[in-house]
């Protein structure tokens, strides 16, 4: 019976997939913007530094994915190439930041937080502050909330990326098409 209900629900996973991805209207992208000479280090690095980089950049990029570099956005995913200079309409890079398929917009929207009054979130109390050394901070331990002396968290170094704050903002409908632009002309 666990056999069926998982064959089962693959086969509607991939169906429901399949009818969202023939949905997706893609002659809606924004058309290639008519800036000539639009290059990686100048136009477009900045754009994907702002939108993609917490995600895609060198500490843990996503699927291996590296977008703050022209070497690591032509390199592409552990699963290949993210774009084809020349094609951007075909560019999955294009159609993830265009944001017309929800299944694979980048970057994604946020998930509602867990939590109390969230879902699957609970009223159940804080938990306690734990006790141990000195000042009642266990060994390690930095106080409350603070950092360790001389900055960082400990897992990271001082002013290194944050994997919180404000999510990313999605790149504009003209910076669309400036990506697009860049990768028909080459993707320099």
């Amino acid at each position: 019976m666990k056999y069926l209900n998982t064959i089962l629900l693959t086969g509607f996973a991939v169906l429901s997939y399949s009818a969202t991805a023939a949905t997706v209207d893609w002659s809606k992208l924004p058309p290639a913007a008519k800036t000539e000479g639009v290059t990686f280090e100048k136009d477009i690095q900045p754009l994907l530094k702002e939108s993609c980089v917490r995600c895609h950049g060198a500490d843990r990029p996503k699927a291996q994915l590296r977008l703050d570099s022209l070497a690591g956005v032509l390199k592409g995913t552990k699963k290949g190439a993210v774009l084809t200079a020349g094609d951007s309409a075909g560019s999955l890079l294009v159609k993830a930041v265009s944001q017309l398929d929800p299944e694979s917009a980048m970057p994604p929207k946020p998930r509602a937080r867990r939590g109390p009054g969230g879902p699957g979130g609970t009223n159940a109390p804080a938990m306690p502050p734990r006790e141990g050394g000195p000042g009642g901070a266990p060994e390690g331990d930095h106080g409350a909330g603070g950092p360790p002396p001389g900055g960082g968290d400990g897992n990271r170094p001082p002013g290194g990326p944050r994997n919180f704050g404000p999510p990313a903002k999605p790149l504009t409908f003209e910076q669309v098409g400036l990506v697009r632009a860049w990768i028909d002309q080459g993707a320099k």
